[in-house]
């Protein structure tokens, strides 16, 4: 295909504060293996104070189509629409700042799009830790037993799916259902993706997309991820009809059963052989997927893999709960808004 085939790209990359991983996320996206004439890179910069601003503008130098744009509102939605309304590409593909994507990941976004036409697609989120703590967490967020059937963690085969990582989208997707919600501080992509599915548009997962995702390195930053996660999620149901997955009820349910059993095991007896043997079922299961990932990686995880998983689940679920007395149940219609 002649560069002047090429669909023009628009990458959008929402930033804040992101002053470690910047100089390589961005540089990756600079060196893409995509004809330069037919690339354009947007940074959303959401009021950073670290120093990522004078880093992007030294890396933009140069590029006449690359810009740094301003994001006063400092949430990822708010950066994503305020690309849009700048991009003048085909395709759209967000590229976070905590992400390194591989050389080709752009033209394989568009050879991909153009080889199934889907309205959206993305590949496989390769994690990857800076610290032990870090190198743990990924591994367990890369493992079924912690995110559950999410298939860009660890698909091995092109599929159609509910949402992908990141994502590159076809231009006419934004003026056929609208913008990304800004109110939904977390999950805002699924909670698009949910509405593009639900509008009979088609989302492709291609394991040959790859990016590699740098996770948080301490736990504190972890549960605080997660609990985000879920308390979004609730939000996210709410917006869009029939985008819960059995994964999303898995951890707000063994958190009741954790938390709401526990006071009636104490005040009647006979519940609690079954308090207790569903705790040592999860932490058998937890074990075994523990040494499962541990054989293959080292067994220096293992003491902090079960750790790892317990702080997925219960940030999660107790995130949800928190979400269900904010915003009320999850069958409750609203509407979505930009």
């Amino acid at each position: 295909m002649n560069n002047s085939e090429l669909p023009k790209v628009t990458v959008i990359i929402p930033v804040r504060n992101e002053a470690a991983f910047i100089e390589r996320s961005l540089g990756a996206v600079l060196s893409q293996e995509y004809p330069a004439d037919r690339l354009e890179v947007l940074v959303i910069d959401g009021a950073s104070d670290d120093g990522t601003r004078p880093i992007v503008q030294r890396m933009l130098d140069g590029y006449p189509s690359a810009r740094l744009l301003d994001n006063p509102a400092r949430i990822v939605p708010s950066a994503l629409n305020i690309g849009l309304a700048e991009a003048r590409g085909e395709l759209i593909v967000r590229i976070d700042g905590h992400t390194i994507v591989a050389p080709d990941y752009v033209a394989r976004c568009a050879q991909v799009q153009a080889e199934t036409e889907a309205d959206c697609v993305g590949g496989l989120m390769c994690a990857v830790g800076k610290t032990p703590t870090g190198e743990t967490i990924a591994l367990a967020t890369a493992h079924p037993f912690g995110v559950g059937d999410s298939g860009f963690h660890y698909a091995t085969e092109a599929q159609n799916a509910d949402t992908v990582y990141m994502g590159a989208w076809t231009r006419h997707v934004f003026q056929d259902i609208g913008l990304f919600d800004e109110e939904l501080v977390r999950n805002q992509d699924d909670e698009f993706n949910y509405r593009l599915r639900k509008a009979g548009g088609r989302i492709w997962l291609d394991p040959r997309i790859r990016s590699t995702y740098y996770t948080r390195s301490t736990w504190r930053s972890l549960w605080r991820q997660y609990f985000e996660y879920g308390f979004w999620k609730v939000r996210v149901f709410q917006k869009v009809p029939g985008s819960a997955r059995l994964r999303h009820w898995i951890p707000p349910l063994f958190v009741l059963a954790v938390v709401g059993g526990l006071p009636a095991a104490l005040v009647v007896p006979v519940l609690r052989p079954l308090y207790l043997g569903e705790l040592v079922s999860y932490l058998l299961v937890s074990l075994a997927a523990s040494c499962s990932i541990a054989a293959r990686a080292g067994w220096q995880h293992l003491p902090r893999l079960p750790l790892a998983f317990a702080v997925l689940h219960v940030a999660y679920g107790l995130g949800f709960w928190a979400g269900l007395a904010r915003f009320g149940l999850p069958w409750k219609r609203v509407k979505h808004h930009e």
